[in-house]
């Protein structure tokens, strides 16, 4: 379900895991959303009938677990990873239950603590009573940040295993760097260009980070890349509707001086690679995902939800050796969190599931790309 039209880290993942397997061409991969049809853009992509969710831009909820699982049924798969918790993943429970086809759950979403926001602390205690029994009929569940991993296992989900996401350190390099970006957008060559790149959504706590921008004055100024939620009119911002191109986005990451990620609730903060990736050091806050990817090497950490923290750390940050920062970043992630390295860990993972499913064939393709990585 989070496999959205507009972006996002879960339809970046996918769409990585997609253009990899495609390049080794004996495993076919088919992403089965209700937010987007197949099309040139997405050749593997198929949609489930589905409804708006309100006040959700770009996500979609599946009309019943029926037609999910009809659809996947036809596809026959031998292996299927579910990135929500709602009707998707009954679907696959079905699969499990009927055809004894593997179900993997990948967590992407702090689910019980954007229902307890929401709704209050009654409703985040039935939420994680409602993953603890969901995930437990899975053969295989995983998180891409520790501290989601650690969550799970303290509701009760106590076979979570660690999985992080990965980057395209090709796609994302220093190397796209573009010289004129300040001139195209009339600003002084001085300037000291921020970058936040995402879902404009309240747990992102953009307030805080234009709030800061504000008190930085004339010569700091961000370029905000994103959609969503309608911002306030920062005259120290520049406003960039979501972009599709990935060279494009590289391009501005690249072509900027700090990425900052002022959300506190992130799973993992893929755009925190992407831009580490391009050279970038980044300021972030010491909660969530993102905590877990930025040290004092590659960056900074304040303290969440503070106006104050995020503008003390952003001055902060340009009296450090930027240059070393950004090539630390970029150095870390291509040791660390290259597609190359990360993919074939989730197809060991793979292949140690099937192993326990009579589906041999499937089992060694998977084994074979991972080999030939």
């Amino acid at each position: 379900m989070f496999y959205a039209a507009e972006g996002g880290g879960v339809s970046s993942y996918l769409n990585a895991k997609a253009r990899w397997l495609a390049r080794r061409g004996n495993i076919q991969h088919t992403i089965l959303s209700p937010s987007i049809g197949r099309g040139k853009s997405n050749p593997v992509a198929m949609k489930i009938p589905s409804l708006p969710i309100p006040g959700i831009c770009g996500y979609r909820m599946p009309r019943s677990i029926g037609s999910a699982t009809r659809i996947l049924r036809s596809l026959q798969p031998d292996l299927i990873e579910v990135g929500d918790a709602y009707h998707c993943a009954w679907a696959a429970l079905r699969m499990r239950h009927k055809y004894r086809v593997p179900v993997v759950a990948f967590y992407h979403s702090d689910m019980p603590q954007v229902i307890g926001r929401r709704l209050g602390n009654v409703a985040q205690q039935a939420s994680e009573k409602y993953l603890k029994y969901l995930y437990r009929q899975f053969d295989m569940v995983l998180a891409p940040s520790r501290i989601m991993t650690q969550q799970l296992h303290a509701i009760g989900v106590t076979e979570a295993i660690h999985q992080p996401l990965g980057v395209d350190t090709w796609m994302f390099r220093p190397q796209r760097r573009d010289p004129t970006l300040r001139a195209q957008l009339r600003l002084p060559p001085d300037t000291r260009l921020l970058v936040y790149a995402g879902r404009f959504a309240p747990e992102k706590n953009l307030h805080l980070l234009l709030e800061a921008v504000t008190k930085l004055g004339k010569r700091y100024h961000l370029v905000m890349i994103g959609s969503g939620d309608d911002m306030p009119r920062c005259r120290h911002a520049t406003f960039i509707p979501f972009v599709r191109d990935l060279r494009l986005l590289a391009q501005l990451l690249a072509s900027c001086d700090l990425l900052v990620h002022p959300g506190d609730s992130e799973t993992f903060g893929l755009i925190v690679l992407e831009a580490m990736a391009c050279g970038l050091p980044v300021l972030g806050v010491d909660a969530g995902g993102v905590a877990e990817l930025v040290d004092e090497n590659t960056g900074m950490l304040v303290k969440p939800r503070s106006a104050a923290a995020l503008t003390e750390g952003i001055e902060a940050m340009f009296q450090k050796d930027m240059a070393r920062m950004g090539a630390n970043a970029r150095q870390y992630v291509t040791r660390e969190f290259d597609w190359d390295r990360i993919v074939p860990q989730l197809l060991q993972r793979y292949a140690g599931l099937l192993a326990g499913y009579p589906r041999e064939e499937l089992e060694a393709d998977i084994t074979y790309a991972t080999e030939r990585r």
